[in-house]
């Protein structure tokens, strides 16, 4: 027990020494800097992204686009929101449920996956897994994209 104790205060030492060594923090490290917390530089601190973790213009096209569809839960941190089932009215024996990730902070076509899920009635009217045509799941990538740029565009205005 003592000698994880002495181990411990020796590790614990040796970095606090180590860290004041720092041009950039001329009277040793902060808290944040010994046990990980918060960026170590100015210009890190600056250019950490406040607010979600995904492309805003991606997130609030994605919501304006598919808000026919009942929104189940929505990770603005992590990029991922999820809709539960819609079903055309004029097609009420078939249902829709998407998920739609959001992988990147920039606004590109490559940074949004929209993913489908299809089920219809058989006969007994019971809901049985679909093939999607994976057009249609292009078709909301590019309807989303599309709104995204426009609302880049106006508020670059």
């Amino acid at each position: 027990m003592l000698f994880v104790r002495g181990a411990a205060t020796i590790l614990i030492a040796s970095t606090l020494a180590l860290g004041a060594c720092s041009t950039d923090r001329p009277f040793g490290p902060t808290v944040g800097d010994v046990f990980g917390g918060g960026p170590t530089t100015r210009a890190a601190a600056e250019s950490a992204q406040l607010g979600i973790g995904v492309n805003a213009y991606l997130w609030r096209a994605t919501l304006d686009t598919l808000s026919f569809m009942p929104l189940t839960s929505a990770d603005p941190w992590g990029g991922v929101i999820n809709y539960d089932w819609y079903s055309d009215p004029r097609t009420p024996n078939e249902r829709f449920k998407a998920t739609v990730f959001i992988l990147d902070t920039r606004l590109r076509a490559d940074a949004l996956n929209v993913s489908l899920t299809k089920q219809v009635q058989d006969a007994s009217g019971q809901w049985v897994a679909a093939a999607v045509d994976p057009q249609t799941e292009t078709d909301l990538e590019n309807a989303i994209l599309t709104k995204a740029r426009q609302f880049n565009l106006a508020d670059a205005r």
